[in-house]
Parts: structure tokens; C-alpha cells; sequence
């Protein structure tokens, strides 16, 4: 869990430089072409962030069971409603 919060921690912090990339092209006036591409590779790239918080809430909600050996049926809904508000 813990090398998995880092990697999602890093990928942030990219992000986070690509997008005052983008302010200072803007700034400088550069092609919206060149704007919408880095714009495009910010939305995948928040876009795999996502999916690997979803992958590791799954795993940490789904696979972790009680005392009685059973899997919280409501984490389990919860996994779910995540999943599908990520994907509209």
C-alpha cells in the first residue's frame, strides 16, 4: 500500500508541473495545438491516477475480509458506486 501511495503521490506532482507548464505556454502565448496536446496528456495521466486509486481502494475494501472470514458487502458497494461515478 504504501509503494503504491507513492507512486500515485509522484504522479500528482507530475501533473502538478504539467499544468504550470500549460500556464506558462499560455502565458507566452504558445499554438493552442501545442496547448491541447499537453491538456490531453494531463487528462491520462489524471485518468491512470484514478484507476490506480480505484485499484488499490478495490483491493484494500475487497479483498481485506472480517473476523468471520467475510468481505463488508457495503465496502464491496461502495468499490462499486466509486467505479462508476470514475467512469462517466
Amino acid at each position: 500500500m504504501e509503494d503504491s501511495k507513492k507512486k500515485i503521490i509522484n504522479r500528482l506532482r507530475t501533473i502538478k508541473g504539467h499544468i504550470a507548464g500549460i500556464e506558462k505556454m499560455v502565458e507566452e502565448n504558445k499554438s493552442c495545438d501545442e496547448i491541447l496536446i499537453q491538456i490531453a496528456a494531463i487528462r491520462s495521466s489524471v485518468n491512470k491516477v484514478g484507476l490506480a486509486i480505484l485499484e488499490s481502494n478495490a483491493e484494500t475494501c475487497m479483498l481485506e475480509s472480517d473476523e468471520n472470514g467475510k468481505v463488508n458487502q457495503e465496502d464491496v458497494r461502495k468499490v462499486i458506486k466509486s467505479f462508476v461515478n470514475f467512469s462517466k
